[in-house]
């Protein structure tokens, strides 16, 4: 029995690692920049309508729900929350909270701020880990089980979160620059890729209003 479950937990990791990998793979094979905004813009974001609603809904496994909106808070990668330790969250000196994190994607040293209501999904300071038992396994079966729930029927994987982050800071009206800093892009090209959305939502919401 042991044995099976041991199993069942490498091919549940496995999965996941692929599903990761063929996102990642899928988006980085684009060879033009139409292409690229095509993909992002396939259900790979949430509306702040659809997080409102998200963050509404019980979730069977209570860390996935504070890990998976505090990504959509900060924009962290999966990778990167899960290293997140209590010691990397501190006070900055404009009396706010930041985190000082090393990503694992890109290994870039970063300070970044965060807000009290994202500080408030990390739960009670402790020692150690910010997401304990935080696990890959949670990103498969009880994702899709949390999203259906709560009635978002978009293909939407955990690192879709971070995307969300970016569409919805731009939609807001922070500059390019900034939530590339936030993203810890290493080109600003990569994250003009979601201004580029927006432009095109923009255009869309101009062409909203006829009387034809």
């Amino acid at each position: 029995i042991e044995h099976l479950e041991s199993l069942k937990k490498k091919l549940t990791t496995l999965e996941v690692e692929l599903t990761e990998l063929e996102e990642q793979n899928t988006i980085a094979a684009a060879k033009n920049e139409e292409l690229q905004i095509q993909l992002l813009r396939e259900g790979n974001n949430m509306t702040m309508e659809e997080l409102k609603r998200l963050d509404a809904t019980p979730c069977d496994i209570p860390v996935l729900r504070r890990a998976a909106i505090f990504s959509c808070f900060t924009g962290l990668r999966v990778s990167d929350i899960m290293q997140l330790e209590w010691k990397h969250i501190v006070k900055a000196p404009d009396g706010g909270w930041c985190m000082r994190i090393r990503t694992e994607k890109t290994e870039t040293e970063a300070t970044l701020p965060i807000s009290e209501e994202a500080l408030s999904y990390c739960g009670k300071r402790k020692e150690g880990k910010v997401f304990e038992d935080f696990a890959r396994g949670m990103l498969t079966t009880p994702l899709k089980r949390w999203l259906k729930q709560a009635g978002i029927t978009k293909h939407i994987t955990f690192h879709c979160f971070r995307h969300t982050f970016a569409t919805l800071q731009l939609a807001m009206g922070t500059d390019l620059y900034t939530v590339s800093k936030m993203l810890t892009h290493r080109f600003i090209s990569t994250t003009q890729i979601y201004a580029d959305i927006m432009d095109n939502e923009k255009r869309k919401s101009a062409n909203a209003i006829t009387l034809k």
